[in-house]
C-alpha cells in the first residue's frame, strides 16, 4: 500500500518528539512569555497551544508573562509619558496601578484562551499566596519606583495547582515587608520561580533568535552553551544591551538547579515545540557542564 509522504513525514516528527517526552514526561517546565509574540494575536494563540499541548503530553508548564508594550499603550492613553532608566521603567504610584490593572487584564485573557482549548488554568500574581517577596530595586544607585526585586519565593500555591491539574499562569507583581505593590520585570520573576520550583526547563520566548557569538553576524547563532562558556561570552564584551541581564538571568538559573535554558525568539510561529521536541532546534540552550548534550550527533 502506497502512503502519502506528507503523513509519513508526519509519523516521523511523532517518533522524533518520542524521547524528549519519555525524558520531561512529569517534569516542571517555566515559560516565559512577552515581547512581540504577545502583540500579536496569530502568535499568542500559538504559543497557548503550544503550552497547552505540553500540558496534554504530560509536562507540568507554568507561564510567567510580562506586558510591558501593553503597559505603554495604557500609561501613554492616560496622558503620563513612559519614562525608562537603564532598560527599566520608572514606576511612580499612578503608573504602578496602571500595570497591576493591564498585567492582570493580560492575565485572564490568556487564562480564557488556554480555556478554550479545554485545559484547566488559573492566573495569578505574585502577591497571591505570598508566592513573591520584593525588595526595592535600584537602577545604578537610582530610585525607579515601584520596581522590585524577588528576594523571596514561596512555591506552595504553584504545587498546589500543579498537584490539581492546572495551569499556572503567573504575572509579576509582587509586595514588600510592608505589602505595597510592586512591578518586577518578568525575567527576573521568571527566572526567581523556575529556580524555586525546581524546574526542568526554562523557556525565554524574545525578540531574539537566541544567543550569538557575534551579535552583528546573524550566521553566529550558537546553539547551545555550558554555563562555562556563558561565563566566558559575558565577559567577552560581546553581549550588551537588554540581553546582558538576560543572559545573567540565565547563567543564575542554572547555576541554582534548573536543568536547561532556552532562549528562542517568540516571533517564530510554534517555536516552542521546535525547541523542545526536535533533534535540531532553534534557539539557544544553556545546560551545566557535565550534563548531557542536548541535540544529536546528527546536527
Amino acid at each position: 500500500m502506497q502512503f502519502d509522504q506528507k503523513i509519513m513525514e508526519k509519523a516521523a516528527t511523532l517518533i522524533e518528539a518520542l524521547p524528549y517526552i519519555q525524558r520531561f514526561n512529569r517534569k516542571i517546565i517555566v515559560v516565559k512569555y512577552g515581547g512581540s509574540a504577545m502583540a500579536d494575536e496569530e502568535l499568542k494563540k500559538n504559543v497557548i497551544k503550544d503550552v497547552v499541548l505540553l500540558k496534554l503530553v504530560g509536562f507540568k508548564p507554568i507561564i510567567v508573562h510580562g506586558g510591558g508594550k501593553e503597559i505603554s499603550k495604557w500609561v501613554t492613553k492616560t496622558g503620563m509619558e513612559p519614562h525608562f532608566v537603564n532598560g527599566l521603567r520608572v514606576t511612580d504610584e499612578p503608573t504602578m496601578e496602571i500595570a497591576e490593572m493591564v498585567l492582570n487584564r493580560v492575565n485572564k485573557s490568556l487564562v480564557s484562551m488556554v480555556h478554550e482549548l479545554g485545559v484547566k488554568a488559573v492566573g495569578i500574581s505574585g502577591k497571591d499566596g505570598m508566592l513573591l517577596r520584593v525588595d526595592k530595586k535600584l537602577s545604578d544607585g537610582k530610585d525607579i519606583g515601584f520596581v522590585g526585586e524577588v528576594k523571596e519565593v514561596n512555591p506552595e500555591i504553584i504545587y498546589d495547582l500543579l498537584e490539581k491539574d492546572f495551569l499556572p499562569i503567573i504575572c509579576p507583581i509582587g509586595f514588600d515587608d510592608e505589602f505595597n505593590s510592586y512591578n518586577i520585570n518578568a525575567d527576573d520573576a521568571a527566572c526567581a520561580i523556575a529556580t524555586a520550583v525546581h524546574a526542568e526547563k526554562l523557556a525565554f520566548l524574545t525578540d531574539v533568535e537566541g544567543v550569538y557569538a557575534n551579535p552583528y553576524d546573524s550566521t553566529s547563532l550558537i546553539s547551545e552553551l555550558t554555563t562555562d562558556q556563558m561565563e566566558e561570552l559575558l565577559n567577552s564584551g560581546n553581549v550588551g544591551g537588554g540581553m546582558l541581564p538576560k543572559l545573567k538571568n540565565c547563567l543564575d538559573a542554572v547555576n541554582n538547579g534548573v536543568s536547561r535554558v532556552h532562549i528562542m525568539d517568540g516571533r517564530i510561529a510554534h517555536c516552542l515545540l521546535l525547541e523542545i521536541f526536535t533533534n535540531r532546534g532553534i534557539g539557544t540552550a544553556i545546560l551545566k557542564d557535565g550534563e548531557e548534550r542536548y541535540y544529536h550527533e546528527e546536527k
